[in-house]
Formats: structure tokens, sequence, C-alpha cells
């Protein structure tokens, strides 16, 4: 990675006391574990959203881009246990293959991506194998040595939730400890309008990184396999305290929801692909009643 000389030397101010109620970090505690950037994105996408997969677990029907997506993270975090002259997109295509047997074998949606003949075994892996290559177009692997990869960050915060995500790879540049936060994306990259939405998981991340290390990320790093292009920033430390502030907000919004019983869906341009419109009252649909356990949570 390309060093940077200048060490971000801010620190974490801590949030205004009181500003969520005992009863509130309780209530939102016995329902919700943690906060990840998917479920922060989620609420800030639509906090009906939110309820389903946070709070009501609903079971989610098997996505193809997602299942995909899960196969070539594996591989690409595979392939840095090869040796740095193996890492090549012929190398890369060897792990393929042994890497859909283990999702097929641990997960079985994958069968059903199949079961209507609208997808093929071959055409998924094809696939799968086809965003292999484009990495390689992307960054030179037999260059690269990652400090970690799937790496699992979680920080409390003082005045809000815990915060968990997985990395997809860390780097930490040898000369002057500079650290790198890179994420591979299988889709293709957004808009100029959408790209915040997007660094915003970064900023996340970030904010973990800064907290447990006492240094901010000197760069994050968006790697769009879908059409093979790059987004990249240099996180500051005012960005990572707005971060920290938007997270605390989104935690205490989602314990008002939770006391009132109530979370509203929102319309925007993703609905099309929401695996949960027979149960959104935009849709006609029916929402499940309120969970047991979190009316448990949310008694006195």
């Amino acid at each position: 990675m390309t060093p940077h000389t200048t060490k971000q030397t801010h620190t974490i101010a801590a949030a205004p006391a009181g500003s969520l109620s005992d009863r509130g970090h309780r209530v939102v505690a016995m329902l919700v574990e943690s906060l990840s950037p998917s479920r922060a994105a989620d609420f800030m996408r639509c906090p009906l959203l939110y309820r389903y997969r946070a709070i009501d677990r609903l079971e989610e029907a098997a996505s193809a881009a997602a299942m995909r997506g899960t196969l070539v993270h594996t591989v690409l975090e595979t392939l840095f246990d090869l040796a740095p002259d193996e890492r090549t997109p012929d190398g890369a295509q060897t792990l393929v293959e042994p890497a859909y047997r283990k999702l097929r074998d641990r997960d079985g949606r994958v069968d059903q991506l199949f079961a209507d003949g609208s997808l093929t075994e071959t055409a998924f892996i094809g696939g799968a194998r086809d965003l292999v290559d484009s990495y390689f177009t992307l960054e030179d692997p037999r260059r690269l040595a990652p400090d970690a990869r799937e790496l699992l960050v979680e920080t409390k915060l003082a005045d809000g939730p815990l915060l968990r995500g997985y990395i997809d790879r860390l780097d930490v540049a040898a000369a002057d400890g500079a650290i790198r936060i890179v994420d591979y994306k299988t889709g293709k990259s957004p808009a100029p309008r959408y790209q915040g939405q997007m660094l915003f998981q970064l900023r996340f991340y970030s904010l973990i990184v800064w907290i447990q290390r006492g240094r901010a990320p000197d760069a994050v790093k968006l790697i769009y396999l879908g059409n093979r292009q790059v987004l990249e920033s240099q996180p500051t430390g005012s960005e990572l305290e707005r971060t920290r502030l938007q997270i605390e907000t989104i935690w205490s919004q989602i314990a008002r929801m939770v006391q009132a019983r109530e979370f509203p869906p929102v319309k925007g341009p993703l609905c099309g692909w929401c695996s949960f419109q027979r149960q959104c009252p935009l849709f006609s649909g029916r929402q499940p009643s309120w969970p047991r356990e979190a009316d448990a949570a949310t008694e006195p």
C-alpha cells in the first residue's frame, strides 16, 4: 500500500451523559446484541426492514447475487494463503470449485437457486469465476501482505451500542504502520450520489479501528468487481466523529421505536428487491405480530 506519513492524532470525544436512557439501553440490548454496518444501513434505508432482519429475524429467500458474493469473498480470502508467486488468475481459479463445494455443503439454500431451472450450477460458478478474474485487473495480490483477512472488529461506544463487523482485508504498511481497510463488492459501483452511503460502511469500520488502535485508518478502499471500479477515500477525524454521532443517533431512534413498537416502512428505489414485500404495508402486505421477546424487553 502507498504509505501515508501524516499520522492522525484525533481522539474520540465522550458523548453527553444521558443522551439515551438506561432503560433505552436495556430494551435495545435485550433485543439486539450489537449494531453492524449492514444493520445500520438497513435502518437508514427503512426502519421496518431493520426490524424484520434484526428483531424479528425473518428468514429470507436465497439470493444468487448474495451467494455468489459469499463464494467470491471466500476465494479472495483464501487467495492470500497461497505463496505470493502463486497468487495468479490461474491460481485463484483453482480455489473456486473447492470453495463452492464447501458453501453448498454448509448452506442448503444453494441448491434452491437451481430449483426452477432459471439458473444452472454451471452458470452460477461461471459468474463467480468472472468476478475473480476481474479482481486481478484492479490489484496485484503478489505485491500485498495483508495484516488480516475477514477480521472481526468490535467496540462498545460510551453512549451507544456494541459496534461489530467483519473487515474483508486490513493492510498495514511496514514502513510507518499506515492502515488501509479494503472491502470487496461483487456488484457494480454506485452512482456518485450514492457513494456516500457505501463509504458509511467503511467509516463505521474505521471508527472501530480508531478506537481499538488509537489511530484512524489512513485509507479505505472499495473494490467493485462487477464493473471493475475502485472507490478510495482518506477518512478524517472529523468525519469519524460525525460517524460516531450518526451511529448514536441511529441507536437512540431504534430504542424509541422499540419502546413504541413502531418501525415505519419507507419506500425507496430498492423496494423492488426487498425480500419482505409480503410483510410490508406499502405493498398491501401484513406485518407479523410484535415478537414476544420484544414484549418482554419493553415491559417497565
